[in-house]
């Protein structure tokens, strides 16, 4: 089995470090449905991408959701809902990252936007947590394009086994094996930890009985 000399940890933020508030409420702002199909929708959406990649305003991306999905709701309602999705840290993220920032240096690696960084860095000095921030909203590409993932490993300047990348989508995940990242997929820090331990960067934790 080859070794790798793991230089880098990138972390996702939704649903890896920052917990999200259920999609409905926002999606019930937009049209009626069931969330699969908002998801499928919003994955799909041009202002969507648009505004990940730095492209559009928060009003505009408000007001073309609003003539995309044909929404009646007011869009200063969509925009606060939409601002407020992100519901803080999970219990253990910071600590998380402060362990393996101890190992080895960290960054996240997050489709992003400026009304949502805005609010981790005043909330929560997310930034603080990192040695790097890579931001779609900031690199003008988005996950899971694999521009971003060589655009990523350009910057680093090291090889792209050495960066750890940990992320809750699939095709993010894909794209940045593709790229030649070794991603893994996880869901929360418990997740992210036991991942982190399984590659030998975190030492694994004793239970207490």
């Amino acid at each position: 089995m080859k070794m790798v000399d793991y230089r880098w940890v990138l972390f996702d933020l939704g649903g890896v470090l920052v917990r999200l508030r259920a999609v409905g409420p926002m999606a019930q702002l937009v049209g009626p449905g069931p969330d699969a199909e908002f998801w499928s929708g919003w994955l799909a959406s041009r202002w969507v991408r648009d505004f990940e990649r730095g492209r559009c305003s928060g009003s505009d991306f408000g007001a073309g959701i609003a003539a995309e999905w044909g929404m009646t709701a007011p869009v200063e309602e969509f925009l606060e809902a939409f601002q407020s999705w992100p519901d803080g840290l999970y219990d253990g993220a910071q600590t998380l990252v402060e362990d393996v920032r101890q190992v080895l240096p960290v960054g996240c690696l997050s489709n992003s936007n400026p009304l949502h960084w805005t609010r981790f860095v005043s909330q929560w000095q997310l930034d603080r947590l990192f040695d790097v921030c890579f931001l779609s909203h900031e690199m003008g590409l988005v996950k899971p394009d694999g521009e971003l993932f060589e655009r990523v490993v350009e910057s680093l300047g090291v090889q792209p086994e050495s960066i750890v990348f940990l992320d809750d989508n699939e095709a993010n995940v894909r794209a940045a094996r593709d790229a030649g990242l070794t991603a893994v997929k996880v869901t929360g820090p418990s997740e992210a930890r036991l991942e982190l331990e399984k590659l030998g960067i975190l030492t694994a934790q004793k239970q207490e009985w």
